[in-house]
């Protein structure tokens, strides 16, 4: 069987775990924590990354960062992963869903303005596939209404905006390093970007349950003493060792996938020619980072027959996010803003193909080869 997804390995992850053993300080913070955070900052241009133990606690981090309260809205597109939502449920606020583009997948930005009202705190870009969002319009729309914006850069490392990276933009970015994602720290991990430099004190605070913790360590206070509210958003160093193995061949990772998925595009593209199907789109002034392919077929039961016919072949095809605001919690949790022309039936079509930095050029050959079978 050709999985989906294989967790990327470099092949340094275990001698680095194994200095994070010998050093005696598994617990966050420790050395390997802070070359991976170093490194985010400098690649980057981040003023300040703190790395947490998923995306999903960075982004209950922002929630709480931006003091969201019972009865404020955030808007974001329903086509999400639901700890999108939650993140900002978990505060009290009631979730705005706004439609799609159906070419990138990503929150159509000319439908957030009329979504806004005046209990409105804050709007949710999420980087489908490593493709970024139309941000200088949502970051105009933030500034006019006097909004924040938290960029969902899970899939979105090594992608840019017209040369900025993904979740250095918006006021608080934040990354996944899942075993899922281009690079990983053992299976689960993330990374808080804060970009507003006003906020790192009080960010370094809800990290540490809330004390000042950190400021304690750097030998800035005598003790530390419980400041704020806050939870333990620290990801062992143990993790960060792995993901330090990783980001030293961010480029090269980076360069493997990009090469994949142009063996896609290439491959499939006459198949799109004939109208067989529909491939992804990188819009101009945009760089992504391979983090998937996917392919739009007629329907859903389109795609459920692909699923299978692969699935009898020995691969792994699968669908993405089902619409948020069609779940019970989405229902109950949130409302949908405007017409939904294009989140339910695209997400009805979409299917992703197996795409990982350890496939084997041959292992993806078999791939195409059953898909151009299936259309024969």
């Amino acid at each position: 069987m050709i999985p989906f997804n294989k967790p990327p390995v470099v092949g340094t992850e275990l001698e680095y775990m194994k200095q994070a053993m010998a050093s005696g300080k598994l617990c966050g913070d420790g050395e390997f924590t802070k070359r991976c955070e170093a490194w985010i900052e400098q690649r980057f241009g981040c003023p300040k990354v703190l790395l947490t133990p998923s995306c999903t606690a960075s982004l209950e981090m922002a929630a709480i960062l931006l003091d969201i309260q019972p009865g404020d809205e955030v808007i974001m597109p329903s086509y999400t992963f639901v700890s999108t939502s939650n993140a900002f449920v978990l505060r009290g606020a009631t979730i705005v869903f706004v439609d799609i583009h159906p070419d990138t997948m990503n929150i159509d930005e000319t439908q957030i303005e009329a979504a806004i009202t005046e209990k409105t705190r804050a709007i949710v870009p999420v980087h489908y596939a490593g493709v970024a969002c139309e941000m200088d319009t949502i970051m105009a729309l933030a500034e006019k209404y006097n909004l924040y914006v938290v960029e969902d850069a899970a899939q979105g490392v090594m992608s840019t905006y017209k040369g900025r990276a993904l979740g250095t933009i918006g006021h608080i970015g934040c990354y996944s390093f899942h075993e899922t994602k281009n690079y990983s720290a053992g299976g689960e991990g993330g990374a808080t970007l804060i970009n507003d430099k006003s906020m790192i004190a009080r960010a370094e605070i809800i990290r540490e349950k809330g004390t000042n913790r950190s400021q304690f360590f750097r030998g800035q206070v005598d003790k530390y003493t419980w400041r704020d509210i806050g939870s333990s958003y620290l990801l062992s160093d143990l993790q960060a060792a792995y993901l330090w193995g990783q980001l030293e061949l961010a480029e090269e990772i980076n360069q493997r996938r990009l090469a994949l998925w142009d063996n896609y595009y290439q491959a499939l593209k006459p198949l799109a020619d004939a109208g067989h199907l529909t491939l992804p789109i990188i819009p101009e002034g945009i760089e992504h980072n391979a983090h998937m392919f996917y392919i739009k077929l007629k329907d859903v039961e389109e795609r459920s027959e692909f699923n299978r016919y692969m699935k009898e072949n020995s691969i792994l095809s699968v669908f993405h996010y089902v619409a948020l605001h069609t779940s019970p919690a989405g229902e109950k949790c949130g409302r949908f803003h405007g017409e939904d022309r294009f989140t339910t039936r695209e997400s009805d079509r979409l299917v992703r193909l197996p795409m990982f930095y350890n496939i084997t050029d041959k292992e993806q050959q078999v791939v195409i080869n059953r898909i151009k079978e299936f259309f024969a």
